[in-house]
C-alpha cells in the first residue's frame, strides 16, 4: 500500500535517485523476463581454415582461434589498410600477419601494445584528402570511427565518447602497396575487443592512512584493480606481469604492492599450474638500467607477495590453483609458498561483513530478514522501536550498529542494533527544507567509518564520521563542479566511493578514490579524487550497489531506452552478466560484495530477491533493502 509520504513525494516533482534509499512511490507490477541462455559450440581440431567476416566475429566461439590473412597481390591502398586492421584482431601473439602489411622499417618500429582504441563499430577507411609528403607514389588514408573506450599500456580501461581519427601513409615496395607510417597501438571494433580480451582483477594493498589501525591487519586489505589481457594469448602470464607492473594510474594513489620495485618474471616464463595445481613463479629484480640482482625478501613480505599473485590468478585457470610458489629465477631457491586457505587472511572483501539482509518495514522501522528469508522481524535497539520514523538506513559491516536518516531527511542518527537505549542527539543535521534536499542514505566502510552527503541547496557537502561517532568532517570532492551528490556507496576496503551525481536533468554514476592523510596538526583528513564515469551509456541512473571486488549492479536506462538492471565494472566496462532478468518498477537495488548473496530489489509490490535466475517476493510490507555497508 502506498503511504502518505510516498504520495506526497510524487506531487513534489521528479523522483530523486533511489541510490539514496528514499521511499518508493506508486505501485508497479512485479514480473520477470525469461533468461536467454546462449548455447555452446566446440572447436574441431581438424578442418579447413576459413575467413571470418568482421560482423560475425563476436559470435565466434570463445575457443575458436582467429588468424590474419596475408596481403593479396596487387591490393590497393584501401584494401591494404582494411586488411591490416582485420589482421590486428587475430589471435597471433606478436601480430606477425598484420606486420606483413607494413614496410620493413614500420614493422620493426610499430608498437601494437602502446594502447587499444575501442570503436562502437568497425573502423572506417577514407581517402584523407591530404597530399603525400613527397615520397614517390605515396598516398595517405584516414581511419576513423566513434570511440567507446581506451585501454592504455597499463591494460587499464576507461570509457571514451570521442572520435578516433588517424592517418596511415602508404608507399610501394617492390610494386606492392605497404603502410610505412601509422600510429602505435590498435584500433578495433567493440565486438572484436570483447572476443579477444578479458577483464581480470589484479590485487594491491589498500593505503588506509590514519585509518589502518582501526581494523585488525588493516595493512593487509586487498583492493581489486581490473585490467584487460588477451584472452587466448597466455592470459595467466599477462595478468601476473600486469600485477608486477604495479597498480594502474587511477588506483595507485590509494594502494601499494608488496613486491620490491623492479620485480619481474624471469625471461621466457610462461606460467601454468602443474598437475597438482601448484603455480611456480620465478622472479628477478631489475634496476632502471636492466641490470639484475637477487630478490631478497623476508618471509612475512613474501607471503604478502604470494597472496597478491594467488588472488590475481584465482579464477583465471580452469583448475583452481592449490598453491603459489615464489622462487628466484633460473631454478633458484623457493622464497615462499602459499595455499588458498593460508591466503584467506588477505582475502579481498574480508571487511565486507557476513551479509545480513535488512530493510525498512511498513512502520518505518529497520527490520531484518530471518533464516531462509521466509520470516522478517524488527531489529533490536532503537531502530526497531519506530519511535523515530526512518526515511533511509544503513547497517555497519560488523552488523553491530545502524545509521538512519529521519523521514524528513534532516537528522542522522547512529545507535547500536541490540542495546535497549534511545537515539540521543542527531550526529548530523541538515538545513534543507525538503526531504529530497536533505541527507542521503549513509554508508559504512569496512573501517567502521560512516559517510553521508547533505543535498541542502544552500550548503551541499560530503561528510565523514570516523568510527561512526566522531564529529562530522567535510570532505572535498575534486572535480565535482556544479554537480550535486544525490547518493553514495563506499566499498568495504574504504578507498573507493560510488556516487550518484546530478547535473541538470541527468544523474550519472561516478567512482572516486578516497585519499586519507594527516594534517600538519595531526588531524585526519580525507578527500575524494579522480571522479570518473562508470556507467557512461546510462542516461539516468536510479540506484547502484557494490556487487563484488570490482563491480556494481546498476538500475537505470540508456538514452531513449527502457529501464534495466545490469552490472558495470569499476573501470566503466561491462561486467558479466551484462544484463539481469527483467523486473518491473524497480526503484532500488542492493547487493553483497561477496557475490554469493542474492540480489535484492525494491519494487512497487515490495522487496524481491533474485534466486536461481528468477525473482521472488520477499515481503510486501517493506522497502529500501540493504546489505551491511
Amino acid at each position: 500500500m502506498a503511504t502518505g509520504k510516498a504520495t506526497e513525494r510524487l506531487r513534489e516533482g521528479s523522483r530523486p535517485p533511489r541510490f539514496s534509499r528514499t521511499r518508493r512511490g506508486s505501485a508497479a507490477a512485479l514480473g520477470a523476463l525469461v533468461l536467454l541462455l546462449a548455447g555452446c559450440a566446440s572447436m574441431p581440431s581438424e578442418g579447413e581454415v576459413r575467413r571470418v567476416d568482421p560482423p560475425s566475429r563476436s559470435d565466434t566461439d570463445s575457443q575458436a582461434r582467429v588468424f590474419g590473412v596475408s596481403p593479396r597481390k596487387d591490393a590497393q591502398p584501401g584494401q591494404i589498410v582494411r586488411g591490416f586492421l582485420e589482421a590486428t584482431t587475430s589471435d597471433e601473439p606478436e601480430f606477425a600477419t598484420a606486420r606483413e602489411y607494413l614496410t620493413g622499417r614500420a614493422a620493426r618500429g610499430w608498437d601494437p601494445f602502446a594502447r587499444t582504441t575501442v570503436l562502437d563499430v568497425a573502423p572506417t577507411v577514407l581517402a584523407s584528402g591530404r597530399s603525400s609528403t613527397g615520397e614517390e607514389g605515396g598516398t595517405v588514408l584516414e581511419v576513423t570511427g566513434p570511440t567507446v573506450a581506451l585501454v592504455d599500456s597499463e591494460h587499464a580501461h576507461q570509457p571514451s565518447d570521442g572520435t578516433y581519427r588517424e592517418t596511415f601513409h602508404l608507399v610501394r615496395v617492390g610494386g606492392e602497396w605497404r603502410i610505412d607510417r601509422l600510429p602505435d597501438g590498435l584500433v578495433v571494433a567493440e565486438a572484436d575487443f570483447e572476443r579477444n580480451y578479458e577483464s581480470v582483477n589484479t590485487y594491491h594493498y589498500a593505503d588506509l592512512g590514519p585509518g589502518a589501525g582501526a581494523v585488525t591487519r588493516g595493512e593487509d586489505v586487498l583492493v581489486a584493480d581490473p585490467v584487460y589481457v588477451r584472452e587466448r594469448i597466455d592470459p595467466l602470464t599477462e595478468a601476473v606481469e600486469a600485477l608486477l607492473d604495479g597498480p594502474t594510474g587511477w588506483l595507485a594513489p590509494v594502494v601499494g604492492s608488496a613486491f620490491p620495485e623492479g620485480t619481474r618474471l624471469a625471461d621466457g616464463t610462461r606460467l601454468s599450474p602443474n598437475d597438482s595445481g601448484t603455480l611456480t613463479v620465478p622472479l628477478v629484480v631489475r634496476d632502471g638500467k636492466g641490470r639484475e640482482r637477487p630478490l631478497r625478501v623476508g618471509s612475512a613480505q613474501c607471503d604478502r607477495m604470494a597472496a597478491q599473485v594467488l588472488h590475481t590468478v584465482d579464477g583465471q585457470v580452469s583448475a583452481r590453483t592449490s598453491r603459489v610458489r615464489l622462487t628466484r629465477a633460473g631454478g633458484g631457491a623457493e622464497l615462499c609458498s602459499l595455499t588458498p586457505d593460508e591466503a584467506e587472511a588477505y582475502a579481498p572483501g574480508r571487511l565486507g561483513g557476513d551479509g545480513g539482509q535488512y530493510f525498512v518495514d511498513d512502520r518505518d522501522r529497520l527490520a531484518v530478514v530471518l533464516g531462509d528469508g521466509d520470516r522478517t522481524a524488527p531489529v533490536g535497539g532503537p531502530f526497531g522501536t519506530g519511535r523515530v520514523r526512518m526515511g533511509a538506513v544503513s547497517v555497519s559491516r560488523d552488523e553491530k550498529r545502524g545509521a538512519g536518516v529521519s523521514l524528513d531527511g534532516r537528522s542522522l542518527f547512529v545507535a547500536p542494533l541490540t542495546a535497549d537505549t534511545g537515539f540521543g542527539d542527531p550526529v548530523v543535521i541538515s538545513g534543507a527544507q525538503r526531504e529530497r534536499d536533505g541527507l542521503t542514505a549513509p554508508s559504512w566502510d569496512g573501517l567502521g567509518d560512516l559517510w553521508v552527503a547533505d543535498r541542502d541547496p544552500d550548503r551541499s557537502r560530503l561528510l565523514w564520521l570516523r568510527g561512526g561517532q566522531e564529529e562530522a568532517r567535510e570532505v572535498e570532492v575534486a572535480g565535482l563542479g556544479r554537480g550535486r551528490i544525490e547518493a553514495l556507496r563506499v566499498s568495504s576496503d574504504g578507498v573507493r566511493m560510488a556516487l550518484l551525481v546530478s547535473e541538470g536533468d541527468r544523474t550519472t554514476l561516478r567512482l572516486g578514490r578516497i585519499e586519507r592523510e594527516e594534517t600538519d596538526g595531526g588531524d585526519p583528513k580525507a578527500t575524494v579524487e579522480g571522479l570518473r564515469p562508470i556507467a557512461p551509456r546510462m542516461e539516468e541512473v536510479l540506484d547502484a550497489s557494490w556487487a563484488g571486488d570490482s563491480r556494481l549492479v546498476v538500475v537505470g536506462r540508456e538514452s531513449k531506452g527502457v529501464q534495466q538492471l545490469r552490472y558495470t565494472a569499476t573501470d566503466g566496462s561491462s561486467a558479466g552478466p551484462s544484463t539481469l532478468p527483467g523486473l518491473n518498477g524497480v526503484t532500488g537495488v542492493a547487493a553483497s560484495e561477496n557475490g554469493e548473496k542474492p540480489l535484492l530489489a525494491d519494487t512497487g509490490e515490495g522487496i524481491a530477491r533474485l534466486e536461481r535466475a528468477e525473482w521472488e517476493l520477499v515481503t510486501d510490507k517493506g522497502s529500501m533493502p540493504v546489505y551491511p555497508g
